[in-house]
């Protein structure tokens, strides 16, 4: 089972041995961070933390409730960035991340469809957006069992992509088996 909890300061060392313990295997489907990430990640850390506090960002790390670890082992991020909102409505764009050793398990799918709960009834969202490579069918079928519908080609990284929306309601979709 695993559980999303949003970000703080004392996620920062368990997130970034998660970051570099991965760095290789995220680098194979997307852009890699680079070395300064590392190199200045406490600072990086504390600015987006202030910036959560603003509310235009909402990062949380995934925990494995069956790690054997009382307080979870981190094996993953979720994020809504770009948060955008006005009377009527209000739109992020997602962000995850899963570790090497949790993948192919249903983490993506289940942390995702975690966050769509979390962006519909915490942070007051009608819709979310996605874009992903095109040589990452992974990070697609995990958006698309989110009920996230294909909208248009794009460039992500230099690379080729594909961006995907999605509507939110009161009824987050579940994920599919």
């Amino acid at each position: 089972m695993i559980r999303l909890e949003r970000l703080r300061a004392d996620h920062a060392p368990a997130l970034l041995a998660f970051e570099r313990e991965n760095r290789a295997y995220f680098a194979r489907s997307v852009p890699d961070r680079g070395d300064a990430y590392f190199a200045g990640f406490a600072s990086l850390h504390e600015a987006r933390l202030a910036e959560q506090d603003t509310g235009g960002i909402h990062f949380h790390v995934v925990l494995d409730d069956d790690s054997g670890n009382d307080s979870g082992l981190l094996i993953g991020r979720a994020n809504l960035v770009d948060v955008e909102r006005d009377v009527e409505r209000g739109t992020a764009e997602v962000g995850y991340r899963i570790g090497e050793r949790a993948a192919g398990r249903g983490v993506a799918t289940a942390a995702l469809a975690a966050l769509c709960g979390l962006a519909t009834t915490t942070y007051g969202l009608s819709s979310l957006t996605a874009r992903t490579t095109l040589d990452n069918p992974a990070s697609r079928t995990v958006l698309e069992r989110n009920g996230f519908v294909f909208v248009e080609r794009i460039g992500v990284g230099g690379r080729p992509g594909v961006r995907y929306e999605r509507r939110l309601d009161s009824r987050p979709v579940p994920p599919a088996p």
